[in-house]
């Protein structure tokens, strides 16, 4: 069975346009365009792009739908497909930012993924340069692409990256008739893969300096072969670009030092709520900027106790994927790996990252196996909820129990998996930093939702630390 991925590679038979020269002093996001690039932009940057704000959070929309004869057309020049061949193209599903195209013709069904301009042209490259990395670095399956356009200015009006379809179906759906051994060597092959994204076992560190990889040859070169040079360039992350944030002039990459890094984002939302603070009058947004505002200069203030501000040199990296849930990974009837999807903003970080637990084994310690005859049976107007939700579903079948026996069965898995991962881990990778690693993570994780629902968590997680306490982030 054949699955479509939001992640792209690398090996392509066409290289990108690049309309448009992006220079960058001191790291800021500065646009320097020479009077002849001006005068022959067909379209703004982020043309087709608004932004939405919902009860949670800031969402992308699309303000104008890409063209599906556009697509076709397109897809015929990549692939020299003759106008008297049969090609179709029709509209698959959308992701956060972007939206998927299945074509198929005579030699091969393909996937064009077109992409909303959020950090226009750089989010694609990094991509385009993250998965040949990825492709010739490690055994991670990743698929192929055909041809890339980091410009808006095509005949589609937006990014796009034209790849193959990869054989599999999303872990999700086969998780529960899984025995526990293929569990675990599915999870030891996850930990094997971090292991390569982290350089493991090479002579030399992979890269120093934080940031998505860059690849000065991405638009000099057409062919699929040789080994290319990546480096960390600027951090295509989705809090450098959310809303207007790409009009901050703060620094954005390559950063030297997790504290550089964090520093960043800390500043955005300082920057972005006093914003908010000089332009509302909604006392509830009012104060809301207000415990957020505080929440973060306090955490910038305790920063250098945790990162020192001042490395000899760049700090040490690897590449880190922060989403890998079941559904963005592909296997076989048998449970084998199969493909790795969804790169975007995959970036080379500080390697005390790569000590988070993968997202598909993120869930509540159970150690106790949850016993099925203990748990009750499902109503039958329980079995017709069941059956309604997973109408599309393979493999989710409830089997007759209530809801809650799954979730403590995945509870108690995923706490047996953690251990199989980290135990995995410690064999291929001796210095894996786990140990030293814990107050680290727990500063990102109050960084990383100081501005937002949980911010009042983050609160109480630095006013102990300000009192030189310690405390998990998660029982803040």
């Amino acid at each position: 069975m054949l699955a479509v991925q939001l992640a792209v590679t690398c090996k392509f038979a066409s290289t990108s346009k690049n309309y448009l020269t992006n220079q960058y002093h001191r790291s800021r996001f500065v646009f320097l365009l020479s009077p002849n690039i001006i005068a022959t932009m067909a379209r703004p940057l982020q043309d087709g792009l608004g932004w939405k704000e919902t009860l949670f959070d800031l969402v992308p929309e699309w303000t104008q739908e890409p063209s599906i004869a556009a697509i076709e057309n397109v897809c015929r020049q990549q692939l020299s497909i003759p106008a008297d061949e049969l090609c179709t193209v029709s509209f698959h599903a959308s992701g956060l930012f972007n939206k998927l195209y299945i074509l198929e013709h005579a030699r091969d069904r393909l996937v064009m993924r077109v992409s909303l301009p959020v950090y226009p042209h750089h989010k694609t490259r990094a991509e385009v340069a993250t998965l040949r990395w990825v492709d010739e670095n490690t055994r991670i399956p990743v698929p192929k692409v055909f041809g890339f356009d980091d410009s808006n200015d095509n005949e589609i009006g937006f990014e796009w990256i034209l790849m193959e379809l990869m054989e599999g179906i999303p872990a999700h759906l086969r998780w529960r008739s899984m025995t526990m051994e293929q569990k675990v060597a599915f999870t030891e092959q996850i930990a094997t893969f971090q292991a390569e994204l982290s350089g493991c076992g090479k002579p030399e560190k992979i890269f120093r300096g934080i940031g998505s990889l860059e690849d000065k040859e991405v638009d000099q070169r057409n062919d699929a072969e040789g080994l290319h040079m990546a480096t960390a360039g600027l951090l295509v992350s989705h809090e450098l670009f959310m809303g207007d944030h790409l009009g901050y002039d703060i620094p954005r990459g390559p950063f030297r030092s997790s504290h550089d890094w964090l520093s960043a984002v800390l500043n955005i939302v300082i920057l972005h709520q006093t914003a908010v603070l000089e332009t509302t009058d909604d006392e509830d947004e009012r104060e809301d900027a207000e415990v957020i505002l505080a929440t973060a200069r306090k955490l910038l203030c305790l920063l250098p106790g945790a990162f020192p501000p001042v490395l000899d040199e760049p700090e040490i990296t690897g590449l880190y994927h922060h989403d890998l849930h079941l559904n963005n990974i592909l296997v076989d009837e048998g449970g084998s790996i199969t493909a790795v999807l969804d790169w975007e903003c995959v970036s080379a970080l500080p390697l005390w990252m790569t000590t988070n637990i993968p997202k598909f084994l993120d869930e509540a310690v159970r150690e106790e196996e949850p016993q099925r005859d203990r748990y009750a049976y499902e109503t039958p107007e329980e079995s017709a909820a069941t059956v309604e939700k997973h109408r599309d579903l393979v493999d989710l079948d409830n089997e007759g129990k209530t809801d809650l026996y799954w979730i403590h069965r995945v509870e108690y898995e995923a706490t047996q998996l953690r251990k199989v991962y980290q135990n995995r881990l410690r064999e291929l990778w001796p210095d894996w930093p786990l140990e030293g690693s814990h107050e680290k993570v727990e500063f990102f994780h109050a960084i990383s939702h100081c501005d937002g629902l949980w911010v009042k968590k983050s609160a109480k997680w630095a006013d102990r630390l300000e009192n030189g306490e310690s405390m998990r982030w998660e029982d803040a």
